[in-house]
């Protein structure tokens, strides 16, 4: 495995859409290791191949997992279990991901990007998802998924498709974070 090199904003290929992979081999595998141990150094909770520069259909997520057992407790008390408890590594590696249904229920949450390190906003989405995806062992899954991997997952997704979390704001709001962020990347 071996760190990449996270491309930033105004870097074009981010509105690249990303091409379906046809062959899953060890090119492949190693990409998507590559995009795990990439995401873990910078700190992130998800990494899509189009943010490394890779013009294929591949996303890796970890927003963890608690060390307990969620069914058949409140909302209460989750909040108050999840205070003390500590996340595991939950990683999940998706070839090819497809949402399939989206809940009409939205859910705003705060997002930030690797791509655009620095700058955070708001963002309404779907608050729960279905999506069919292929993993490392092509093995074809779906996963029902809510709250923050639902989110993760469709911004991810997003990336694939060529648009950024910015691109949900207002044109003003997009455009005072970008101008902000490509003044600050180019001095580095």
């Amino acid at each position: 495995m071996s760190l990449r090199e996270i491309i930033k904003v105004p870097n074009p290929f981010l509105k690249v859409t990303a091409q379906p992979v046809t062959v899953i081999d060890e090119d492949i595998l190693t990409i998507l290791d590559d995009m795990m141990e990439t995401m873990y150094h910078a700190n992130g909770i998800g990494l899509a191949a189009t943010q490394i520069a890779i013009d294929k259909r591949l996303i890796v997520m970890d927003c963890g997992k608690t060390k307990f057992e969620t069914q058949n407790i409140s909302e209460e008390e989750y909040n108050e279990k999840i205070k003390d408890e500590q996340f595991e590594p939950f990683p999940i590696k998706m070839i090819n991901p497809e949402i399939i249904s989206l809940s009409k229920n939205l859910e705003e949450r705060e997002e930030g990007c690797l791509s655009i390190p620095g700058y955070n906003a708001k963002i309404k989405r779907p608050s729960s998802l279905k999506v069919k995806y292929t993993d490392e062992n092509k093995k074809d899954n779906i996963i029902d998924a809510e709250g923050l991997l639902a989110t993760c997952i469709q911004h991810e997704i997003d990336h694939l498709n060529g648009i950024l979390f910015i691109d949900h704001l207002s044109k003003l709001k997009r455009e005072i974070i970008l101008k902000k962020a490509i003044k600050e990347y180019s001095k580095n």
